[in-house]
């Protein structure tokens, strides 16, 4: 992985919360235009890992790189637009798609083109006719298509997915897997995917990292997870690790 060029670089970092320790000596990297999920139990700070990569949070130690350049050295609120974040429970305010896939725009005082919120809804496979529609009445599947083509928005070169398809049923969740490997494919877009699901970190990952209690325990090929080196990964894949 290393010897690929790093969209996101983690050297020495190390992370707490009251005293807590939440993440230890993270070292490694997400490789420039490619998809890597993120495993492991709850709690093993894979989300916490998340926010440090798009600024939310700051870490205790060592340095993270974005494209070679520190962390800090961004402004937060370019570094939130290049690095854009899609979640499992996506916010939507009461009122139209076409307010919803707006609101990255709105947040800079600006206004978002009616052709490209149509361009966007199409990039997710939504009709344009859903411009018009109310939040309340779209699926679980169609919510989610909705944030992340609002992520879109931003054009960001690097999209974090937070379990973004674990509420979802079986058709719905092909859809998404399928829409975002396209996004990877069509933009050269930086996928990292937080997944509970390892047939989908399997399918979908060119890289997979596994955390397990704060730790990265192994990367590599996605394909680790049909031999894990490591045995505690070993167990956590046959699931005697929750």
């Amino acid at each position: 992985m290393l010897s690929l060029e790093a969209a996101i670089q983690f050297k020495n970092v190390s992370y707490s919360v009251n005293g807590d320790t939440i993440l230890t000596d993270i070292t490694g990297s997400f490789p420039k235009g490619k998809i890597t999920t993120l495993v492991g139990p709850s709690g093993a700070g894979k989300s916490t890992l998340f926010k440090l990569c798009n600024g939310l949070k700051s870490p205790d130690s060592g340095e993270i790189l974005i494209n070679g350049k520190k962390i800090d050295d961004y402004d937060p609120v370019t570094l939130r637009r290049f690095v854009g974040i899609a979640l499992q429970q996506a916010t939507m305010l009461s009122g139209t798609v076409k307010k919803n896939i707006s609101i990255p725009m709105i947040l800079q005082g600006k206004q978002l083109p009616e052709e490209r919120a149509k361009e966007l809804l199409t990039v997710v496979g939504l009709d344009e006719s859903f411009l018009s529609r109310n939040i309340k009445d779209l699926s679980g599947g169609q919510r989610q298509k909705l944030s992340i083509a609002r992520t879109l928005v931003n054009k960001p070169e690097i999209l974090l997915l937070d379990e973004i398809t674990s509420s979802l049923d079986r058709v719905s969740q092909q859809d998404i897997e399928e829409l975002i490997v396209k996004i990877n494919k069509e933009f050269s877009t930086t996928i990292i995917w937080i997944t509970h699901n390892l047939q989908q970190a399997l399918d979908i990952g060119d890289y997979t990292w596994v955390m397990m209690e704060g730790e990265v325990v192994e990367t590599g090929e996605s394909s680790l997870l049909e031999a894990p080196t490591n045995e505690r990964v070993r167990n956590f894949v046959r699931g005697e690790v929750e």
